[in-house]
């Protein structure tokens, strides 16, 4: 996994936020009204909640003691269930805008400081790679069933593969169940480019290589993370030959079929 510096976290917020002021400054409403991949929410409520945790970290200061107000987000949702498409664009533009010049006013230290994540206590920069991967997932939980196939080039979609990347150890030892003694290697392609090996030798490690593994599994990267998000059929994404397999055939296709983590 790349070191990432303050500025990189910024880059990489600044784009995902450009990317969202873009899609609320067209949605209609009727495109609100869309079932996202997240279940039990449409269009808006993927955006209410998405910014809405963006408003609540807005001013945050990173801490391993104190959470951010989460008790905040709740009367942003109830404020973004009832706005017109426009004034939805509007409120979202002024939230990712300060959030944005938040951001720019730390310390480039901070990106070091201890700090509460979604996993439990590491570094403020781990917070924002997770808020980055939040994004880009999040993003595609719209554009997907609306039609849109997005980019997946750049620091984001790099920063949301680093994030499946750290739990590839478990996802092949937990939820592949790959057997003692095999090895796999994920080819991931694409906007970002990279190889995911694991060997099983007692307990699933990824490693930086293995020359002859049992299976390979290659994918696009948004094939990759949203099957590892579980937010998307396997089947589907096999059919189409976003996902495809060599080596061992049975063990290949399991582990297509249950990358799924989080």
């Amino acid at each position: 996994m790349t070191t990432l510096t303050m500025a990189d976290h910024v880059a990489a917020h600044e784009a995902m936020y450009a990317h969202y002021d873009e899609l609320c400054g067209r949605l209609t409403t009727e495109e609100l009204a869309i079932p996202s991949l997240c279940p039990d929410w449409d269009v808006r409520g993927v955006l209410s909640h998405v910014i809405g945790v963006e408003h609540v970290l807005d001013g945050w200061a990173p801490s391993p003691d104190e959470p951010p107000p989460f008790d905040r987000l709740g009367a942003f949702q109830a404020e973004m269930a009832d706005l017109d498409p426009a004034a939805l664009a509007t409120r979202v533009a002024e939230v990712t805008s300060s959030r944005l010049g938040h951001l720019r006013s730390l310390d480039p230290t901070v990106v070091d400081a201890p700090s509460i994540t979604p996993t439990g206590i590491a570094t403020y920069g781990d917070f924002l790679r997770i808020r980055v991967f939040d994004l880009w997932v999040h993003a595609r939980d719209i554009a997907i069933p609306m039609g849109e196939r997005l980019g997946d080039a750049g620091a984001p979609a790099a920063m949301a593969l680093d994030e499946v990347a750290s739990a590839i150890g478990y996802i092949v030892g937990k939820k592949v169940g790959l057997p003692d003694g095999m090895s796999v290697v994920f080819h991931v392609i694409g906007g970002v480019e990279r190889d995911l090996a694991v060997v099983v030798d007692g307990r699933a490690v990824a490693v930086d290589a293995v020359e002859s593994p049992d299976v390979e599994v290659t994918a696009d990267v948004e094939t990759f993370v949203m099957l590892a998000c579980g937010r998307i059929d396997p089947q589907a994404r096999i059919d189409s030959g976003r996902i495809n397999w060599t080596g061992d055939s049975e063990w290949g296709e399991r582990a297509a079929r249950n990358l799924a983590y989080t």
